[in-house]
């Protein structure tokens, strides 16, 4: 039995270049458009109207090493652009919350999320860089919803990853569901 069902996961993009509607119509699948303001509105309008029992978020997302290649699922969230250390508080922690990274108590990769698309080494070393995850991961563990995220590396976050991004936004739909239908 596949461990995902269209009956109860709602699966959250950022855009459709990412995963065409037309690739898997059974599922409820979501564009929650570009960065972290996009996708927290989306993800609680989501879930206040379609209840769901989990969320997958898929999409593209930068590696900070050339060893992370193809589909990978993350399993800690960093928001790489919170940055409070003027009162103390460790780059990436929002202020007064103790929830740094978020868990959901996988194995997998960790993904800083930021509203900046990264051509450069980024402060908050993770292994991948996004812009919606975060947010994402953050509402469904306040919600106590299950979440999964799983990432198609599309460039190295350097200084040609604007071009690679751009080439290779497409071409992870296909092996997520490949993945999302195997039993």
């Amino acid at each position: 039995m596949p461990l995902f069902s269209p009956q109860n996961t709602l699966i959250l993009v950022a855009l459709a270049d990412e995963l065409p509607r037309s690739l898997v119509p059974d599922w409820r699948i979501v564009y929650t458009g570009v960065g972290k303001v996009n996708a927290a509105i989306t993800i609680e309008r989501e879930i206040a109207s379609q209840r769901p029992e989990m969320i997958i978020n898929f999409g593209t997302a930068g590696s900070l090493s050339p060893d992370h290649q193809g589909i990978v699922e993350v399993g800690q969230f960093y928001q790489r652009d919170m940055d409070v250390r003027g009162l103390g508080f460790a780059l990436g922690q929002t202020p007064f919350e103790d929830n740094v990274p978020i868990d959901f108590g996988r194995q997998g990769l960790t993904c800083g999320t930021g509203d900046s698309f990264v051509t450069a080494q980024p402060e908050l070393s993770t292994d991948l860089v996004d812009m919606e995850a975060y947010a994402l991961a953050k509402s469904a563990h306040d919600h106590q919803i299950d979440f999964y995220c799983f990432k198609y590396i599309s460039d190295q976050a350097d200084d040609a990853a604007t071009t690679s991004w751009q080439d290779n936004v497409q071409k992870g739909a296909a092996l997520f569901v490949k993945m999302l239908t195997k039993e």
